[in-house]
């Protein structure tokens, strides 16, 4: 390939990183002290590098350095491939770099607070060089333009530039408490809900048009007697026989296992949704991402409540 042969000497990507430093400082001699070569030196790899191209880069006068037209449209295309490979090597370093930075991850509220949060917390335990950030917010966050490193995602993914590892799954559930049932009964179907009390939360995702099944797909409008901000408020009024709620299996896990609660309407539950794990960077990703990224995928796809 063109890039491995030699300019005056020196390899051709040194010759381009050489130029791209006159090009910005505008100074033969500028460049050279922040190359560590003497003037002389840096004004031979240029006019080599110019000689094999077959045309001028730079216009020199006695008192500044500019760009042909030629030479801003080398510029540009310098500094993406040298960009480029910057991600390389930094990509392999990564690979078996140590993990350190800020680490921001980020998650629905609940998910966050429940799972997320004791895997972040373990996680800076082995690494202790890494300072962690939690954004646990009921709202889809653009992990670009907000600066975040991994985001953990219930639902459908769109198609994007993301890496995302789906690491298990949760159902749509309705539940309620024992008690309840004893004094109201247990809805054997989906239109039985409208005679008994609704809790719904008003928090991001709710609907009040609940749908069921898999293959034979139906919809049913509830009518709740109770409105909650958030999805723990809703789940403390049903735990304590008020009424029925709709949330995510995994919210209501220790509820579930204490005897609290009590899911029902299991054969007419929707299909389940996916968790994954995204990340931007792919496989230029930094040595905490890849380590983060490869510890939570291990302990969410062991976890049970999510398979």
């Amino acid at each position: 390939m063109w890039v491995s042969r030699n300019v005056g000497g020196m390899d051709r990507w040194q010759a381009m990183r050489v130029f791209v430093k006159v090009a910005e400082a505008e100074s033969f001699a500028d460049a050279g002290r922040q190359l560590h070569m003497s003037p002389p030196a840096v004004t031979r790899t240029v006019s080599a590098l110019e000689d094999i191209i077959g045309t001028r880069l730079l216009t020199r006068t006695t008192r500044s350095v500019k760009l042909t037209e030629a030479g801003a449209r080398y510029l540009s295309d310098c500094q993406r491939l040298l960009a480029d490979l910057t991600e390389v090597e930094t990509a392999a370093a990564g690979t078996y770099g140590r993990p350190t930075g800020t680490l921001t991850v980020t998650s629905s509220a609940m998910l966050g607070t429940m799972f997320v949060l004791p895997l972040m917390t373990e996680y800076l335990d082995l690494y202790p060089d890494v300072i962690g950030r939690g954004l646990f917010i009921d709202r889809v966050v653009n992990i670009i333009e907000e600066g975040i490193d991994v985001a953990i995602r219930i639902g459908h993914l769109p198609d994007s530039g993301l890496t995302a590892t789906r690491v298990g799954q949760v159902r749509r559930v309705i539940c309620g408490s024992p008690l309840y049932f004893e004094k109201h009964g247990v809805p054997t179907a989906p239109g039985d809900l409208s005679k008994h009390r609704i809790i719904a939360s008003t928090s991001a995702w709710t609907s009040l048009e609940w749908r069921f099944g898999v293959q034979k797909k139906s919809t049913v409008h509830v009518k709740p007697r109770l409105f909650c901000s958030t999805n723990e408020a809703a789940i403390s009024a049903a735990a304590n026989g008020w009424g029925l709620t709709r949330v995510l299996s995994y919210q209501i896990a220790p509820q579930l296992e204490a005897g609290e609660l009590r899911a029902i309407l299991s054969d007419h539950e929707e299909e389940a949704l996916p968790i994954h794990v995204v990340h931007p960077e792919g496989r230029y990703a930094s040595a905490k991402v890849r380590s983060f990224v490869d510890f939570a995928v291990g302990k969410l796809r062991a976890n049970r409540h999510f398979n």
